[in-house]
Formats: structure tokens, C-alpha cells, sequence
């Protein structure tokens, strides 16, 4: 049994909803949940329109166009702000810009940080590596387009993202710091929300004592073992490769600080904490947050939870860590 066992046992906050929303491997069913989900949602309380402004870009890629929303905080006196770039969930398959988009809002004016948030081509239509690639293609499109964006990347460069999202993120931290492109403007964070970073099929042997929430978690609400092959088959990566299996990679050393947040009622568990655990051995920076008993994506489906509201202010935190450390 694994040694994080114990992070399975249901929340009683969580408990107490009695959710039973286990997403179905369908994928006309699986984009539809999303949007549903988010009528269905008590509407946050977003900043006031002055303190902000949101545009729709449209960035080349290979084979077409893809959609780039920028958030930018109302300049005081002409300053310049951090950079964010993020990539949402739905497991490489489903999801887009209106996914994060209130919480992007609010961590904008917040945090007085400039966010791009990439709509990557999905799965099946576009197969990897077209995700992948979009989502590299929009990280220097943000550098080479930072003035615009009202941003200085040497103020804090961060990448991020939830879920399939945070693969994603993972995967352009290892591509940039090997780019001569960003030698200048490096990564100065990677914040990964509950990612997956290894195909199931290809955990390293010696680790796989430390993955044992793919089988644990199998039937966990939300995703299971069965909804995430689901996902990877439609998506169809090389098993071992980094843009895919970050875990896998060469070395880590010389990535980002990374912030890895954690659900402990997730198959994708024992990832998120192996990740954190091999970027601290090879010098990474990292801060590590666990979310005991609550499913993936836990922050965005039942927002209403203590430990959501946890998972929020960490994030938050995270930006303000990574943006603090490019100041020294």
C-alpha cells in the first residue's frame, strides 16, 4: 500500500456533498460536463472593469491559428508587470479560455501580474504533438510580445497549469530551459496544479513503489485509471517522451521554482509528489501543498470547500513567492 494511503480518506466536508460526478469516457459528454458545470456555478465576484482589461489575440501556428486571452492590470504611474502564461485542463481532450477564465480575472488584480491563457489545438482532431507545440509557440509569442502585454518577463516569467494543463506546463519549462531562445529571458516559475507527468505505462521501475495512486485511486471520483487512458489514447503520445513524460526527462536541474499542488483523492496523486520530490533532489526550488481527501480539479468543481478555498490562496502565495525570488 502506498506510504500516502491516508490522503485518499475522504474529506467530511467533501463527504458530506455526497458528489458522485465521475466524467465518462465520451468525448461529445466530456466537453458538454465542462460547460455545464460552469453555468451551473454561483458567479464569482469579479474585479471592477477599470482595474483591468481582457483581449482575444490570435497567434500562427503550424497548420492554422490558435487563440491567445490576455489579462492586464490597469498600469499605475506606467509601471510593468510579471508574467504569467497558463494552460488549462480537460485532459488534452476538452476544455478552453472560458474554463479559467474568472479565476485568471481575479488572480490578474490581485496579483498585478500579466496572464496569457493559450487555447492549445486538442485531441483527437489535432493528436500530439500539435497540443504541445501551440503551447510553445504562444510561451514565445508572451516573451516577444511582453511590451504589449504591459509585462516584463525579468519581473517573473512563470508558466502554469491545471491538470492536463500542468503537464503541459512541466513539458515547456524543460523545452525553454534547453532553448537558446529563452537564454535571456529565462523561466523564473512553473506552478502545476494536480498534472500528470509520466504515462502510467512507462513509470520507472525504481519509483514505482512511489506510484501506486493510479491503482489506489483507480475509481476516484471525477477521473479514474480508466477516464485517464481514455484521455492519453485519444491524445496518442510516445509513451517515454519528455514533452509528454516530463518525469522522464534527462535531468531536471536548472528548471524553474516550482510550486506542485496536490489532491489526495486523485489517481494522479503519487505523480505530483514524486515531481516535486525529484526537482528538490536535483536543486529545484519547490514548495509542495497536499489537499488530503478532495478529487482532482477539486479547486474548480466544488469551490466551496475550506480546501478549495486553501488551494486558491496557495496558488496565489506561489505567484507571489516565484514573483519575489526574480526581484533578488
Amino acid at each position: 500500500m502506498s506510504q500516502y494511503a491516508h490522503l485518499s480518506t475522504p474529506d467530511p466536508e467533501y463527504a458530506a456533498l455526497k458528489a458522485s460526478l465521475q466524467m465518462q469516457p465520451d468525448l461529445l459528454t466530456m466537453r458538454a460536463v465542462g460547460v455545464q458545470m460552469r453555468a451551473a456555478r454561483p458567479a464569482p465576484s469579479l474585479p471592477a472593469d477599470h482595474d483591468y482589461r481582457v483581449e482575444d489575440r490570435q497567434i500562427s501556428v503550424e497548420g492554422g491559428e490558435i487563440t491567445v486571452r490576455c489579462y492586464m492590470p490597469t498600469p499605475v504611474a506606467g509601471g510593468i508587470f510579471p508574467l504569467l502564461v497558463w494552460y488549462h485542463g480537460g485532459g488534452w481532450v476538452a476544455g478552453d479560455l472560458d474554463m479559467d477564465d474568472s479565476n485568471l480575472r481575479i488572480v490578474c488584480v490581485e496579483r498585478h501580474i500579466s496572464i496569457v491563457s493559450v487555447d492549445y489545438r486538442l485531441a483527437p482532431e489535432y493528436p500530439f504533438p500539435a497540443g504541445a507545440n501551440d503551447s510553445y509557440t504562444a510561451l514565445k509569442w508572451a516573451a516577444e510580445n511582453a511590451e504589449t502585454l504591459l509585462t516584463s518577463p525579468l519581473k517573473g516569467f512563470l508558466v502554469g497549469g491545471s491538470s492536463a494543463g500542468g503537464n503541459l506546463a512541466a513539458a515547456m519549462t524543460l523545452r525553454a530551459r534547453d532553448d537558446p531562445f529563452f537564454i535571456t529571458l529565462p523561466l523564473t516559475g512553473q506552478l502545476l496544479q494536480y498534472p500528470l507527468v509520466c504515462h502510467p505505462d512507462a513509470y520507472p521501475e525504481r519509483y514505482k513503489d512511489e506510484l501506486l495512486s493510479m491503482e489506489q485511486n483507480k475509481d476516484a471520483p471525477v477521473i479514474g485509471k480508466n477516464m485517464i487512458y481514455w484521455c492519453i489514447d485519444l491524445l496518442n503520445p510516445p509513451v517515454t517522451d519528455p514533452d509528454f513524460s516530463p518525469l522522464l526527462a534527462t535531468s531536471h536541474a536548472g528548471l524553474p521554482p516550482a510550486c506542485v499542488q496536490v489532491c489526495g483523492l486523485d489517481a494522479l496523486r503519487d505523480e505530483g509528489l514524486l515531481y516535486e520530490k525529484v526537482l528538490k533532489e536535483q536543486g529545484v526550488k519547490t514548495k509542495l501543498h497536499i489537499y488530503p481527501g478532495v478529487p482532482h480539479g477539486v479547486d474548480s468543481l466544488f469551490p466551496e470547500l475550506k480546501a478549495s478555498k486553501k488551494f486558491e490562496n496557495d496558488f496565489k502565495e506561489a505567484i507571489d513567492w516565484m514573483v519575489g525570488l526574480s526581484a533578488h
